[in-house]
């Protein structure tokens, strides 16, 4: 009889089936959930619950152990240090098979090997998915607080605008006044120094009505002067000729 003599050969050589078996479980614990064939699937979870219980020991000789089983340092930390914490109080059944139909093309059996009860997905690509989820929720909250920071600016100057315009008002009064005080001593100025230019001309117009005065009696004079002159020699024609007609007679 073939009491407990288990075969899994699928078709591959024995390191070939290794390698596969290796990989699965590192793909479970990065995951939490892979599909797979049935007959691979249970394979695969005899490997998985055990590299889980000698997780849940987390001494450095299991962990030694189920790096040589694994041969993956990353996948045996996640598993020691989030994963078989998690089932410490379990004993045993720390997977599940879920069937999923057939495979098209060769119609083969098909399933979901999944852990119970994890909670916690670890893997790298989650990890990144993770960064790259926050990283928007990180630049929506930067976001907001720049529109916070210049709404706040913005009031803050429109305050300062409102102070600036109401102080304008008074001290663009001071202003005309000002204005108006400068206005009235550059007029006085500007009085002051006319004055002094009419008086100037009045002085100068002055000297020249005298010298037309004095010039008026000159004239005069010259005017009497010519008259005598041209009346004497007259006066004198006449006499010759008097005297001529007295000798004639």
């Amino acid at each position: 009889m073939r009491h407990r003599k288990h075969t899994f050969k699928v078709g591959r050589r024995p390191d070939h089936r290794r390698a596969m078996l290796r990989n699965q479980v590192c793909s479970l614990i990065f995951e939490g959930r892979i599909k797979t064939s049935v007959t691979k699937a249970k394979e695969t979870r005899r490997l998985a619950e055990r590299m889980i219980t000698l997780g849940k020991s987390g001494t450095l000789h299991h962990r030694r152990r189920a790096i040589s089983k694994l041969h993956n340092v990353e996948a045996v930390g996640i598993l020691f240090d989030e994963i078989a914490p998690q089932y410490r109080e379990r004993e045993g059944g720390y997977t599940r098979i879920i069937r999923a139909g057939h495979r098209q093309g060769d119609a083969a059996e098909l399933c979901f090997l999944e852990l119970v009860e994890a909670e916690v997905q670890t893997t790298k690509k989650k990890k990144v998915k993770q960064k790259r989820a926050e990283a928007p929720a990180e630049e929506v909250v930067e976001e907001e607080t720049a529109t916070e920071k210049a709404a706040e600016e913005e009031a803050a100057t429109e305050e300062e605008v409102a102070e600036e315009t109401a102080a304008g008002e008074p001290a663009e009064e001071t202003v005309a006044g000002e204005a108006a005080t400068d206005e009235a001593p550059a007029e006085e100025e500007d009085a002051q120094e006319e004055a002094p230019a009419e008086e100037e001309a009045a002085q100068e117009e002055a000297p020249a009505e005298e010298a037309a005065q004095e010039e008026a009696p000159a004239e005069e004079e010259d005017a009497q002067e010519e008259v005598p002159a041209e009346e004497a020699p007259a006066e004198e024609e006449d006499a010759p000729a008097g005297e001529n007609e007295e000798k004639k007679d």
